[in-house]
C-alpha cells in the first residue's frame, strides 16, 4: 500500500468504526453485567479476560480493514489537530521496538488475564480500567509504531501478501513495499 492509494471510504470506514467501538464497548459493558451475575471469581475473571482479548482482536482487525488510507481519512477529518503528531512513515529500530512491546503488552494481558485475574491486584474489582488502560496503549503503540506499521497489520489479512527482504542497510533488514 502506497500513500498514494485513494482513502478508505464506504463498507470499509463504517465496519472499521463498528469493529473498534465494539472492541470499546465489548469489555465497557460486558464485564459489568459478568460481574453482577454472581458467578464465581474465576469464571467471572476467565470470561473478563476473554472479554478483553476479544476487544483488543477486535480493534486490531478494525486497523487492518481500515488501513493506512482510512487512518489518514480519519486523522485528517476528524482529528485534523492531530495532523502535526500523526505516525511518521519511517521510525528508528528503538521506537519500533518500544512500539512492539506497548502493542504486545495489552494483548498479553488480555490473554494472561483469562487464566491468571484472580492473581492480578485489582483485576476482579477493576476490570474496566485495565481494559481501557489496554486500549489506550494498543492505540498509542499505533501512533509510536509509525505508519508503515499499518501496512503490516494490513497486509496479514491479504492472502496472497509477500514479504520480500531488501539487502541490509547499516545491519537492518529492510522490507519492500507489500500489496
Amino acid at each position: 500500500m502506497t500513500s498514494a492509494q485513494p482513502p478508505a471510504t464506504g463498507w470499509r470506514l463504517k465496519l472499521s468504526a463498528a469493529l473498534f467501538g465494539l472492541s470499546i464497548l465489548l469489555p465497557l459493558v460486558g464485564i459489568p453485567i459478568v460481574a453482577v451475575l454472581g458467578l464465581s471469581k474465576t469464571i467471572t475473571a476467565s470470561v473478563s479476560g476473554g472479554l478483553l482479548l476479544t476487544g483488543e482482536i477486535l480493534g486490531i482487525t478494525a486497523v487492518a480493514i481500515i488501513g493506512k488510507s482510512g487512518y489518514a481519512l480519519i486523522k485528517r477529518k476528524i482529528f485534523g489537530f492531530l495532523r502535526q503528531y500523526g505516525p511518521p512513515q519511517k521510525v528508528s529500530r528503538r521506537r519500533y521496538r518500544i512500539g512492539l512491546v506497548m502493542f504486545c503488552a495489552p494483548l498479553l494481558f488480555g490473554w494472561g488475564s483469562i487464566y491468571a485475574g484472580a492473581y492480578i491486584p485489582g483485576f476482579s474489582n477493576n476490570p474496566i480500567l485495565y481494559g481501557l488502560g489496554g486500549d489506550l496503549l494498543l492505540l498509542a503503540s499505533l501512533f509510536v509504531l509509525g505508519g508503515d506499521f499499518w501496512d503490516k497489520i494490513h497486509s496479514l489479512f491479504i492472502h496472497n501478501a509477500e514479504v520480500r527482504y531488501l539487502p541490509p542497510l547499516n545491519g537492518d533488514r529492510k522490507m519492500e513495499g507489500m500489496p
